[in-house]
Order: structure tokens, then sequence, then C-alpha cells
């Protein structure tokens, strides 16, 4: 059982604190390391044509808010809650599976600092809350978030996480608590995407949940899959405890990758 936190430890968090608000400061521009989220691709699977037009104009640099039209299914009638949501839950899969690898590397760094189940669970559930939250109030307008602004703080908490796996075998105390701040940045995230979708009238919450269930369906999908794999290599490096060699050729090496795929993507 690794022991409880020491002085140490919390000296090298404020540092770490103090040299990632100096690289904020005197480093980051504006970033791009979100990728585009495409649906609509000329000759690809995605969405079907007549809902990718009927985005594309709720989407066009020439719409007026008030000029928006709710959307239609086949038949030309405005669509139900449940048809609406199961559109945006569609949008959010896609979201995250493949159009948000920021957000991927995010649930990585996470899982890759989970050795039990339950660090796992209170992480994941600390970051669906937050970023649950600030996507409805930002989705709402009740706040504004900038892109320059939120773009390089994600790349940093996606640093940050994966830069911690290098210094501490297990969650630490505050882990959670680090999580759920940096949940309500990606939230900020989410919301920026969703804002520009462009949103019908009278279908806004429709929407909104439909996106959110879909955003936690992809970040789910992402957790499965890297358990799967984690049992794979785990019974492959034949660990006797666990997670020595486990931790050694898989932890480290993805986290240092993951940490500096964001330290690079705030920077840039």
């Amino acid at each position: 059982m690794r022991p409880p936190a020491t002085i140490p430890d919390t000296q090298f968090m404020l540092r770490f604190c103090l040299a990632t608000l100096l690289i904020m400061l005197f480093a980051v521009r504006p970033a791009h390391g979100h990728p585009e989220d495409e649906f609509c691709t000329p000759g690809e699977d995605g969405l079907d044509p007549a809902l990718c037009e009927a985005l594309a104009e709720l989407n066009s640099a020439d719409s007026k808010q008030a000029d928006l039209k709710p959307l239609l299914d086949d038949a030309g009638n405005e669509r139900s809650f449940w048809s609406t949501a199961a559109v945006y839950v569609t949008i959010g899969v896609g979201h995250i599976l493949p159009g948000g690898l920021d957000h991927v590397l995010f649930v990585l760094a996470i899982f890759l600092a989970s050795t039990r189940l339950r660090a796992l669970v209170l992480q994941i559930s600390a970051f669906t809350v937050a970023h649950t939250a600030t996507l409805a109030l930002a989705a709402s307008g009740v706040i504004t978030p900038s892109p320059s602004v939120v773009e390089p703080l994600i790349a940093m908490t996606i640093a940050f996480v994966a830069i911690e796996n290098l210094f501490f075998d297990d969650m630490t105390r505050w882990r959670p608590v680090i999580v759920f701040g940096f949940g309500l940045i990606h939230g900020l995230g989410f919301a920026g995407f969703f804002g520009e979708l462009g949103l019908p009238p009278g279908q806004f919450w429709s929407a909104l949940i439909g996106f959110n269930i879909g955003v936690e369906i992809g970040q789910l999908s992402v957790i499965g899959v890297a358990a799967l794999l984690g049992v794979a290599l785990r019974r492959t490096l034949r660990d006797p405890g666990g997670n020595a060699r486990y931790r050694q050729l898989v932890v480290r090496p993805c986290s240092l990758l993951i940490g500096f795929t964001g330290l690079w993507w705030a920077a840039a």
C-alpha cells in the first residue's frame, strides 16, 4: 500500500503549478491542438445528407440566430425531443471519436494513473460532473469562453495530468479535485464546439442533453478499450505485483508521450 502524500509531494505540486503558470504566461499562444470535427465530409460515412444540409444551414456565417429553423425529419416535420437528442448523441460521440484527440488523451492520462477501479470511477465521475456543468452554463449563454484561452488551457491540463503520472505510482489525494477543476475547462471546450453548430430554436435542451450523452459514450468507449488493452498487457508482461513492469513499460512511456503532446499543443 502506498503511504500518504508527504510534504515533499506538496512542494512538488506547488512548484509544478508555478511552472505551469509561467509557461502559460510566456509561452502560450492560441493553440490548435483540438482537431477539426468533420461529420459531413463528401465520400465518407457520416450523417445523412439531408441532416448535413440542415446543419450546414444552421452553421452558415450568413445565418442570423433569429432566422434559424428547427431541425426537420425526412418528412419535413419538426423533429421531436428524442429525435433531436438522438441526432446530437451522434454528434457528441463524433466529437470525441474521432474528432477529440485532446479529450481522448486527457481521459487516457486519467486511466493510466488509476491502478484501482475505485480511483478510476472517482476521477471519471469528477470529470463528468465538472464538464457537464460548464457545458450547460456556456451553451445557455451564462458564460462566454474565449477559444484562444480555453484551447491552451485544455492542452495544459493534458500535460499536467500526464506528467503527474510520472512522479506518483497511484492516484494522489488531490487528483480528484484537480480533475474536477480541469473538467470545468474541458466543458468550455465542448461548449465552444456545441455553440458553433448553430442551435435550432425550441430544441436547445434536447440538443444539449443528446450532445452530452454522446460525449460520455465516446469517453466511456475510450476507457473500455484502454481497460481491455491494459488487462491484456498485464497478462503478457506477467508482472507478479500487477503493476511494476506495467508501470515501467506502459504507464511511464505513454504518460511521457501524452505530456509532451499537451505541452507542444499549448505552445504551438
